[in-house]
């Protein structure tokens, strides 16, 4: 169905026209249309801007179907699923007002990871009308031993910020129990609701089905948003993420305005701003702060005291940027840059949430390369464009968690189960024989592990089907449901030297003072002896005992090896790098940046070059005894670390003797022994043989074989397949108890069975996920033979913002501002020279 052009058929209620006109309203042509497909039982998508009332159009043919004359109460009627736990209980509370205003006898009910037990088991037995929830907990729900009495009545599934939910393993969840409900339920009929959408058609299919896609309607219109990059008094730095700079015009703005959400990328950076906020808030403004790490309780508080117009500002991360209709919010603060056009429409969108009236905002780069990305982002919003991901191919891992949860439903007979399974749109292409891998996998473990009874977590009946082994399997399922897997902080621990017995070497223990928390994965990537830099100091790598890593101080004047870097961001989206790269390539559109900014960019033109849009440009030059090659690919964090580690290996064979490599979302640096000016000069070292696109095969696949990253990945892969749990009855496994498991798991399945499903299942995700490597290939397919060489006596202006990642600490406060502004000025001059 297209967008309508006339207002439908459907004709409403007169207790719902009443309630309508009450409120001085009309009820918008799309909320009929949906009514009108309802009533024909055709599952719809509805594309509609921020304010439109997409979540009334979504229930409003549930609440008439509940209230039509001689309807007899049949359980479970809807399904609400949500990405998020707040927006669930957002949605249930402004539901409820029209019920109660109309005087409806509706049930409506939340059901997340944060309702107590005995609730759940009260709604399996006694459901109510209409039931809002999360991914995590319809898995649950249809793994359930009577899931099929409790779904049998069910008439409609809402799936909302429908966008959001089918671009990572989450959407894979849930189009498998999609797929599972609609032979549970045979009246049943989805709608999606979404605000920000690129490709309609993906979403339509992942609602209807691969082989019958849902209708479409779409809304236009609505107040364009008011954006704006916010204008500091304070010089904008070259590098860093804080935003500390802006914190005073951030705090004023909060001032000026009822109510503002102030969007951060990480959690980090979230506790950064809120303190950062509160040491200057003289005025005792009531200012909150709202993560996902924060106790269930103390989000519900925050929440709570937003619906009731208790606050100023709330500081949050992704946790608040969907959906969530706070009325009073007036004003929209992102700090740093927003990686992509849809997400910060997404974040937009939670100013004045009404369609008629234009949203407020506020970008706040962090340093220079982040105001580029800014303005990118603009010129974006205003053409309307978006950049939300593509359609995914689903998981091996996932599907073996579904499998799972099946058997311990119901059963399942393996026929009937794949031809479910390829009804979900991103398992419509799923080969038999990886299908057949799967259950092999879930019932035995695979051919290495079939001889432990601990992997045997599926038998055959008598007819055939597939059940659940045992009810320890039941329930170490139930426990550890879900494809979030979180990332396991490490504290970083000063060890003390003992000496050892006569005639060998000092050995250094546990027992010195606790520095901070680095990301385990980090950790991973080195291997004793390596040196970094943290808190300030040049540290050696000594090894990892149970949740701490062990280090010693370095020796005075040593080269940090290892960068550190944070995890956990979202990456650059390529439609804005490659916006990026235009504006940098265009002096014309200079003019409208700040004077900082250009006089930047000019300055870059004047000592090296620019690089244009399909170009990559690389610099080299000396620096304090040591040689550095910095190129500017822009593709984001996760591809240029992965570029780092293989160039650092094809360097080394070039015999460049390369001592480490650091990157951001806009650039790499590699630094090492040998010139490598002089070797390209020379045609010693070439370019365009160092950037090869053949990167991607021996020397990726030899990294990969001794990559703690790529362990790292197949850790996530087992914990979601169920073959390593997390969590068991009255206990819970730390996150080295779990990475030494899946470590030996791994070295088990390398040697003896490689084609196993979850070492499948894990080079997928290395391709798009943590290592990027399928962005990595079109980049390097893109500058074959468009690589330009810039020798240089000195670092460019461009280059100091890279530069500055080198010894950057994961770790911030005003000391690590004064540290990196001291060594920008450092950089700065000797580009200037």
């Amino acid at each position: 169905m297209t967008a309508p052009t006339a207002v439908p058929n459907a004709v409403l209620p007169p207790a719902f026209e009443a309630w309508f006109a009450s409120r001085g309203w009309n009820a918008r042509p799309h909320q009929l249309a949906l009514l009108e497909e309802a009533r024909a039982g055709r599952s719809t998508l509805l594309v509609a801007p921020t304010g439109a009332g997409k979540t009334l159009a979504g229930f409003l043919p549930s609440l008439v179907e509940l209230t039509e004359p001689g309807r007899e109460r049949e359980g479970l009627h809807t399904l609400y699923v949500s990405p998020l736990k707040a927006l669930a209980v957002d949605i249930a509370r402004n539901l409820e007002m029209p019920v109660a205003e109309m005087g409806l006898a509706i049930k409506i009910e939340t059901r997340t990871g944060d309702t107590p037990a005995a609730k759940r088991a009260r709604q399996i037995a006694r459901p109510p009308d209409i039931l809002l929830t999360t991914p995590e907990q319809l898995a649950l729900l249809v793994s359930h031993r009577d899931a099929k009495p409790f779904f049998a009545g069910l008439r409609r599934i809402v799936l909302d910020e429908l966008h959001a939910l089918v671009t990572s393993k989450r959407g894979d969840l849930l189009s498998l129990d999609l797929a599972r409900l609609r032979g549970l339920a045979p009246n049943l009929s989805a709608v999606g609701l979404s605000a920000t959408v690129r490709e309609p058609a993906d979403l339509q299919r992942f609602l209807g089905g691969a082989e019958t896609p849902a209708g479409l309607v779409t809304v236009t219109g609505g107040a364009s948003a008011r954006i704006g990059i916010l204008q500091t008094a304070s010089r904008l730095p070259l590098a860093g993420h804080t935003t500390g700079h802006a914190m005073g015009e951030i705090y004023n703005a909060i001032r000026a305005h009822k109510l503002t959400l102030v969007f951060v990328n990480t959690r980090m950076q979230a506790e950064f701003a809120f303190q950062a906020l509160w040491n200057i808030n003289d005025d005792n403004l009531p200012i909150a702060l709202h993560h996902g790490s924060l106790d269930a309780g103390q989000r519900r508080k925050v929440e709570a005291a937003m619906a009731a117009g208790r606050l100023k500002a709330v500081v949050c991360t992704a946790t608040l940027d969907l959906g969530i209709d706070w009325g009073d919010v007036d004003l929209v603060v992102n700090i740093g840059a927003p990686k992509g056009a849809s997400r910060l429409m997404q974040r937009i969108g939670r100013s004045n949430h009404r369609m008629d009236e234009p949203s407020k905002a506020l970008l706040v780069p962090s340093n220079r390369f982040e105001l580029l990305e800014c303005r990118a982002a603009l010129d974006a919003v205003a053409e309307a464009a978006q950049d939300t991901a593509d359609a995914r191919t689903g998981g091996l891992d996932v599907l073996a968690q579904h499998v799972l949860g099946v058997a311990c439903s119901d059963g399942f007979d393996a026929d009937a189960l794949y031809e479910e399974v390829c009804t979900a749109s991103p398992y419509a292409g799923l080969p038999r024989a990886d299908f057949d891998a799967v259950v092999n996998f879930v019932a035995t473990g695979g051919y290495a592990l079939r001889s432990y009874e601990r992997f045997a977590k599926l038998r055959q009946d008598k007819i055939g089907h597939w059940r659940a082994s045992n009810a320890q399997v039941i329930q170490q399922y139930r426990m550890n449901v879900g494809t979030i897997v979180e990332s396991t902080m490490l504290k970083v621990r000063l060890g003390r030297a003992r000496a050892g017995k006569p005639g060998q070497p000092s050995m250094i223990t546990r027992g010195g003072r606790v520095l901070g928390e680095v990301e385990e994965y980090f950790a991973e990537t080195m291997t004793p002896g390596d040196t970094f830099i943290f808190a300030g100091e040049v540290l050696r790598f000594e090894g990892i005992t149970e949740n701490e890593a062990i280090c010693s101080r370095a020796a005075p004047g040593t080269d940090p090896k290892i960068p550190s870097y944070n995890g956990g961001r979202f990456p650059l989206s390529t439609f804005l790098a490659a916006r990026v790269r235009t504006i940098l390539a265009s002096p014309r559109e200079w003019a409208s940046l700040p004077d900082e900014v250009s006089s930047w960019l000019h300055a870059q033109k004047r000592k090296s070059r620019l690089p244009k849009p399909g170009e990559l440009l690389v610099e080299t030059f000396p620096r304090g005894g040591r040689f550095y090659l910095v190129a500017y690919p822009f593709e984001g964090r996760l591809a240029h670390q992965t570029l780092g580690m293989l160039l650092t290996r094809r360097l080394e064979r070039s015999r460049m003797r390369p001592l480490g490599f650091v990157c951001n979302d806009y650039g790499i640096a590699v630094w090492g022994l040998g010139d490598m000016s002089a070797a390209i000069s020379r045609s010693a070292l070439s370019l365009d043989d160092l950037f090869a696109q053949d990167m991607l095969g021996d020397d990726l696949e030899e990294w990969l074989a001794e990559s703690a990253l790529m362990k790292r990945t197949f850790r996530s892969c087992a914990i979601i397949g169920g073959l390593i749990e997390r969590r068991f009855p009255g206990q819970e496994k730390s996150g080295r108890q779990v990475t030494i498991s899946t470590d030996l798991v791994y070295d088990v399945l390398r040697r003896h069975e490689p084609d196993h499903v979850l070492l499948k299942a894990a080079r997928a995700d290395a391709a798009t996920g943590l290592l990027d490597i399928q962005r990595l290939g079109q980049m390097l397919t893109r500058i074959s033979g468009h690589i330009v060489h810039q020798p240089l006596d000195h670092v460019s202006p461009l280059g100091v913002s890279v530069m500055l990642e080198i010894g950057r600490e994961a770790v911030y406060g005003e000391a690590a501002d004064e540290i990196l502004a001291e060594a920008e000025a450092m950089l700065i001059e000797e580009a200037m020279a």
